[in-house]
């Protein structure tokens, strides 16, 4: 009797690791948690302020930043940096970029202001609304803001045309987010 006791509490727990399993990836899927992506720059450590030539009051270049940690079969590659430190209603939007290649461990410093880039990159537009990347460039004495730059792998292609805004790729990228990571730096006027 213990014996079948036995054998039918090890199937009960292999069909409850199987579920699980495949819960975990749905929720990836449904906008549960996604793996992680590790996001570096030469620029700044994590945390640590952007240097002058990356903002508005220098050469308002992009920084160049790398990621590791892609799934396999991921289709596109997606960036986001806002500050949500800004006194707007919503972050202040720096930077959008999508279709990056899945391929892709990153992006050179200076990624050029224009609607597709040679990979086939598509820039959107942010808060100015311009194309491309448009550094920090806080209010002088509003205190110390923090930039956000989020890499998102999608299980899918977004179908957007250049010049899309944070909100339309938000749109786009939901429920098809497989990895996510981030990297935060300051600056302050």
């Amino acid at each position: 009797m213990a014996a079948r006791w036995s054998v039918c509490i090890g199937v009960a727990l292999l069909c409850l690791l199987g579920c699980a399993e495949e819960a975990s990836v749905a929720e990836t899927k449904q906008g549960g948690k996604a793996m992680a992506i590790t996001v570096t720059s030469t620029a700044f450590a994590q945390g640590k302020p952007i240097p002058k030539r990356h903002t508005g009051e220098g050469e308002d270049l992009s920084p160049a930043l790398a990621w590791m940690g892609v799934p396999e079969g991921t289709k596109e590659i997606v960036l986001i940096c806002d500050d949500p430190d800004a006194p707007t209603a919503e972050p202040w939007v720096h930077w959008v970029i999508y279709r990056i290649p899945p391929t892709a461990t990153g992006l050179p410093e200076a990624v050029p202001k224009q609607e597709k880039l040679p990979d086939g990159s598509k820039q959107g537009k942010n808060s100015w609304p311009r194309l491309g990347y448009n550094g920090p460039m806080p209010p002088p004495g509003h205190g110390t803001h923090r930039y956000f730059f989020k890499v998102y792998a999608l299980d899918a292609l977004t179908d957007l045309e250049p010049g899309a805004t944070k909100r339309d790729v938000l749109k786009a990228i939901d429920g098809h987010i497989v990895a996510e990571g981030e990297l935060m730096g300051t600056y302050e006027r």
